[in-house]
């Protein structure tokens, strides 16, 4: 059996994560045992929500466990199997986590799927294709619950979510306006994912100067939000929205550090009947298979080209994930391993 180099999590942050919070290690792979498969991961998906997790704080999750192996989502390739479910050659997405090879009970129920990579590059399945994709639909499709003619709004606009969650609104007949930070980012939003406006959240310092700028793009008002980041641009967003306006909470990544993020609007909850709904795609299985079906058409049509930032080896996987934590990568951020 190979030997398997592993990331685990050394020791927990004191306000923001750095490299020192990790530790690279190498163990030998176990012998399969029966109902087992082998699997050599060929690339790593890098997501906020990594960042909570590495907190010991009450959260939707457990905390990621010290000395283990760190939690993530990867794509493979099956190399040795004790399964009837699955042989060598076989191209699979699952939680195998920051390690180079997982060895996967193929009898656990959403354990590991095939995925078919024919149309669709076995990547995706780790962003618009994959978890990311998904929460982009759920937060539109059912809390949004989108109308032609609206206008919705995404910040973090040119990530795995924002990306997906704009070909799925457009595919709607909704305007799209996102929220990005820098103006390569903004220019990719507009030229190549259909966005109709982006604005560059870096060119404000507050939240008043921001909601300006989404006044602008967003002449009849902002119908629906999806918020990644939280913050000041929740903030401004907030003074935008239209009376019966839905908010799909997905991500506050303005917060991982554990400072308190207040909110400064909270009034307009109420004034304009806002629905404000927190959700964890994780917990809602149920919609998957269709919104797969739907964003794997979306890709293998060309109507959703995905960007992707690439760090090269599992050693570069802690430096990649910080930089994701401060918006250095342009698109789903992986690490590939193979």
């Amino acid at each position: 059996m190979p030997l398997n180099h592993q990331i685990l999590l050394d020791n927990r942050p004191q306000g923001a994560a750095s490299a020192s919070n990790f530790k690279l290690v190498s163990s030998p792979t176990p012998d399969l045992q029966e109902g087992q498969v082998l699997v050599r991961h060929h690339f790593l998906s890098l997501d906020p929500y990594m960042r909570g997790r590495m907190n010991d704080s009450k959260s939707y999750a457990a905390p990621q466990a010290l000395g283990e192996v760190m939690q993530g989502g990867t794509a493979g390739e099956v190399i040795e199997s004790r399964s009837p479910r699955f042989k060598p050659g076989d191209k699979v997405v699952g939680m195998g986590g920051w390690q180079e090879f997982s060895v996967v009970n193929a009898e656990t129920p959403a354990a590991m799927r095939k995925v078919d990579t024919t149309h669709v590059p076995l990547s995706h399945y780790l962003g618009a294709v994959g978890m990311p994709g998904v929460t982009a639909w759920y937060g539109l499709v059912k809390i949004i619950e989108p109308q032609a003619g609206q206008t919705l709004v995404v910040s973090a606009a040119t990530g795995a979510v924002g990306s997906a969650f704009a070909a799925l609104a457009k595919a709607r007949g909704c305007r799209v306006v996102g929220i990005a930070g820098g103006p390569d980012k903004c220019q990719y939003a507009t030229a190549e994912l259909g966005f109709d406006a982006c604005i560059d959240y870096k060119l404000h310092t507050d939240a008043g100067s921001l909601s300006k700028a989404i006044a602008q793009a967003c002449p009849a008002g902002v119908d629906g939000y999806f918020e990644n980041v939280g913050g000041m641009v929740m903030d401004a967003v907030m003074l935008r929205m239209n009376a019966f306006g839905r908010i799909a909470l997905c991500g506050m990544i303005a917060g991982y550090d554990g400072k308190p993020m207040p909110m400064s609007y909270p009034t307009l909850i109420l004034v304009n009947r806002l629905k404000v709904q927190g959700f964890i795609v994780s917990e809602h299985m149920e919609v998957w298979p269709e919104a797969l079906k739907e964003l794997g058409t979306l890709v293998g049509t060309g109507k959703l080209r995905p960007r992707e930032s690439v760090a090269q080896g599992l050693a570069a996987a802690p430096e990649a994930f910080l930089g994701l934590l401060k918006g250095k990568n342009f698109g789903k951020q992986l690490v590939k391993l193979i």
